[in-house]
C-alpha cells in the first residue's frame, strides 16, 4: 500500500459516461478513492451500496467518492443503474491506476494464485496527499471505517 503522508499518484481515467476523471479534478476537496475487484459481485455490491447509503454524509464532510475497477464502462454503467450509485466509477482495463495505487497484485483463492485487484481504499486530502489507507476493507461497513464511527 502507498504510505500515509505521501503524494497521491496522478491518475486519469474514463468513467461510465466516457468522461475523463483525473486527480486534479479534486483539488480543494477530499477524495475517497476505492479500488474493488468486480461489478455486481456480492462483496463489491455490498461495498458500493454502503458507500451509496452514506454518500450524503461524505458530501456534507467535503468528500467525493470515486470507484475504480478493471471492468468496462458498459459494466460500470449497468452496475450504477442497477444499484442507483450516485458516484462515478473509473474503468481501468489496462490496470494502470490500479498498479500506480498498489491495488493490483497476486491473490490466492481456492489454492490458486492469480493477479487481480486488491480491495483497497485511500483518502486523499485537498492537497493531493494520502491521509488514510485501508487494505482490510469491511465491505458491509466500509463507510464506518472511513468515517470512524465504530
Amino acid at each position: 500500500m502507498l504510505a500515509i503522508g505521501s503524494k497521491a499518484p496522478y491518475f486519469e481515467g474514463v468513467d461510465e459516461n466516457n468522461n475523463v476523471i483525473k486527480l486534479t479534478d479534486f483539488e480543494g476537496k477530499k477524495l475517497v478513492l476505492y479500488f474493488y475487484p468486480k461489478d455486481s459481485t456480492p462483496g463489491c455490491t455490498a461495498q458500493a451500496c454502503d458507500l451509496r447509503d452514506n454518500y450524503n454524509r461524505f458530501l456534507a464532510l467535503g468528500y467525493e467518492v470515486v470507484g475504480v475497477s478493471k471492468d468496462s464502462q458498459t459494466s460500470h454503467k449497468k452496475f450504477i443503474e442497477k444499484y442507483s450509485l450516485p458516484f462515478h466509477l473509473i474503468s481501468d482495463t489496462e490496470t494502470k491506476i490500479l498498479q500506480d495505487y498498489e491495488a493490483w497484485g497476486e491473490k490466492k483463492m481456492y489454492g490458486k494464485t492469480s493477479m487481480g485487484t486488491l480491495r483497497t481504499t485511500y483518502i486523499i486530502d485537498e492537497n493531493g496527499v494520502i491521509i488514510e489507507a485501508i487494505g482490510k476493507v469491511k465491505t458491509k461497513e466500509h463507510s464506518k471505517q472511513l468515517l470512524k464511527d465504530n
